[in-house]
Formats: C-alpha cells, sequence, structure tokens
C-alpha cells in the first residue's frame, strides 16, 4: 500500500511540476508576444515618419510648383485689370456721351399702330 500511496504522490509531484512548467511557459509565450508586438509597433512607427517625411517632400515640391503658377496666374490677372481699366477710361467718355444723346434726344413720333379712335 505505501508503495501505491508513493506512486500517487509521485503522480501528484510530477503533474504539479507539469502544471509549473505549462504556466511558465504560458508566461514566457505572453511576455515574447508583448515583446513582438511592441517590436512591430517601433517598426511601425518608424516606417509612417519615413512615408510622412517623403509625402512632406513630395508636397512641397508640388506646393512649390503651385505657388509659382498662382503668382504667374495672380501678375497675369492684375495686368488684364490695368488692361481693362486703361480701356475703361479711353472710352468711358465718348459712351457716355453718345448714351446721353440717345436718351435726351427725343423726337416725338406717333406709333404706327396707332389709330385715331372716332
Amino acid at each position: 500500500m505505501t508503495s501505491q500511496s508513493q506512486g500517487v504522490h509521485q503522480l501528484l509531484q510530477a503533474e504539479k511540476r507539469a502544471k509549473d512548467k505549462l504556466e511558465e511557459a504560458k508566461k514566457r509565450k505572453v511576455k515574447r508576444l508583448k515583446q513582438a508586438k511592441e517590436e512591430a509597433m517601433a517598426e511601425i512607427d518608424q516606417y509612417r515618419m519615413q512615408r510622412d517625411k517623403e509625402f512632406r517632400l513630395k508636397q512641397s515640391k508640388i506646393m512649390g510648383s503651385q505657388s509659382s503658377l498662382s503668382e504667374e496666374i495672380e501678375e497675369q490677372t492684375r495686368g488684364q485689370i490695368k488692361e481693362l481699366n486703361g480701356s475703361y477710361n479711353k472710352y468711358v467718355e465718348n459712351v457716355m456721351n453718345q448714351l446721353l444723346s440717345v436718351v435726351c434726344d427725343v423726337k416725338p413720333e406717333i406709333h404706327m399702330n396707332y389709330r385715331i379712335a372716332d
């Protein structure tokens, strides 16, 4: 009976050691997963910074060319406005005189469809 008791006791101890080893392996696995996650996050951050830097470079190249285009367009617009103002100043008096002559020189005439009622 003692041999059976001893065998059961050994089995219980072996089961306890196996359980302890399993728990230890789970802890190592969790620790390794956590470490892998941290490494992946660091790698992702580094990649994101690199791509952001490339994006900013491309954006600055494009925006730089756009700003020069906008300056060129503004210069053209200013030139056209100046030209239109000059044209306006050149012809405003002549057009006003023509308009006033048409409005003020009234020539009363009877309309051709007017019929005198008896």
